[in-house]
């Protein structure tokens, strides 16, 4: 479990002000020239040295991504930062936003160096208003103080950082429809290649991260690759935000170190699930897109990248969304499937025809209209969208349906009425 010490969030929870004099109190901005003048590659080779993975749901090495882009290509360079939470349970970087906006700001400086670029993009969810607003202020402020804008924080570098307010569209978290969004079209996944490190904000080389990633990179520079590597698990490295909801009698958005055991974070942190352990019936760990576990698995699976994969899972983005015994689970994974159905941006035929599908069987098998040979046909189904379209949404709205099947098929087979 992390340390007091070890938590790079201290004001997570926005017990003390976001402004930029309490933010100094707590490090931010502090020696940031110094970090910048190591210069572009000693940068990126400790983010790689770290372990650092991005925390949007991907678990890409955030090293890696950086050292895609050329620095020396001779055109215009762009950093976009993910802000459109629009995932089911998650609200990490909510918190982030509202609470430890200048973390951001000066991560941004700082990778904005490291990528060669000057100009940087918080694309931020439409529905995120007031945290928008903070946003702003708090880049006012780093551009009064002269830590943004020409020179950043005496650091040699010009940096400049916008904000741009979506209009609330899921797909627009995918990362190349946040650029067609961004650059004033239909928000819609491009193809890829060429991916956004070579073509990306107006055909420019782009690095798109996920607000928590780019939010810890100033302390893991200042307290070194070595110690964010010491914490987690081999290959998942550091601390991380968990956003904890449903049926448990606190829900929380807590910090803690990668590799936690489910039911120590659940009882920890979020006061144990309603009416105790044993009443626990499902928890999906990261987000609404990835499958469900039950609590069998519960007891003993690991909260980090590697650990979830293994049992058929993701951390996604590590929003856990707790199920007690009183829960209808048909009907629960039938409401995702309906929002998946809504949120499909039409362009690719598998998840415009196949979401509304997996919808509507969802829902004749929740209310016990159907009979065993369609969970089958619906499994079937799940798996021809699944990894058959441009993005990742066939995924997203494939994966509750399979881990349904997975393990509570006793239960959809016991409502249908005609066996």
């Amino acid at each position: 479990m992390l340390q007091e010490q070890d938590k790079i969030f201290t004001n997570l929870h926005g017990q003390n002000p976001w402004n930029l004099k309490d933010a100094k109190k707590r490090g931010d901005w502090d020696g940031t020239a110094d970090l910048i003048k190591q210069g572009q590659v000693e940068l990126v080779n400790q983010i790689k040295a770290s372990g650092l993975r991005g925390r949007g749901g991907a678990g890409f090495s955030t090293g890696t991504k950086w050292s895609f882009i050329r620095c020396d290509d001779g055109t215009p360079h762009y950093l976009v930062i993910n802000a459109d939470e629009s995932e089911p349970g998650t609200c990490k970087d909510r918190d982030i936003l509202r609470a430890e906006p200048h973390k951001l700001i000066e991560g941004a400086l700082i990778a904005g160096y490291a990528i060669n670029s000057h100009v940087g993009y918080i694309y931020v969810r439409g529905e995120y208003y007031r945290e928008a607003e903070i946003l702003q202020k708090a880049i006012d402020e780093a551009y009064e103080a002269k830590l943004l804008g020409k020179n950043a924080a005496e650091s040699g570098w010009d940096f400049d950082l916008y904000v741009h307010k979506g209009a609330g569209a899921y797909i627009c978290g995918e990362e190349s429809a946040l650029l067609e969004s961004l650059e004033g079209k239909k928000g819609q996944p491009r193809l890829k290649p060429p991916f956004p490190a070579q073509k990306g904000l107006y055909g420019c080389p782009t690095i798109i991260n996920n607000v928590e990633t780019i939010s810890v990179v100033p302390t893991i520079l200042r307290r070194g690759a070595i110690w964010f590597a010491s914490l987690g698990r081999p290959n998942n490295s550091g601390s991380k935000i968990f956003s904890i909801s449903g049926h448990v009698n606190h829900p929380c958005t807590v910090e803690e170190e990668m590799g936690i055991p489910l039911k120590t974070l659940i009882e920890k942190h979020a006061g144990g699930v309603i009416g105790g352990w044993d009443n626990l019936l499902a928890v999906i760990p990261g987000g609404s897109s990835v499958p469900l576990l039950p609590k069998s698995i519960c007891d003993t699976v690991l909260m980090d990248f590697d650990s979830l994969k293994e049992v058929k899972s993701g951390l996604g983005t590590a929003a856990v969304i707790v199920m007690d015994q009183s829960t209808d689970i048909i009907e629960a994974i039938a409401r995702l499937s309906k929002f998946y159905m809504h949120e499909s941006c039409g362009q690719c035929s598998p998840c415009r025809e196949g979401t509304g599908w997996m919808w509507r069987m969802m829902d004749k098998l929740a209310k016990g209209h159907g009979k065993s040979s369609d969970i089958d046909l619906l499994l079937n189904i799940s798996q021809e969208i699944e990894g058959h379209t441009i993005c990742a949404l066939g995924d997203a709205a494939a994966w509750p349906v399979q881990g349904l099947i997975r393990h509570f098929r006793s239960e959809i087979e016991k409502r249908q009425q005609h066996g």
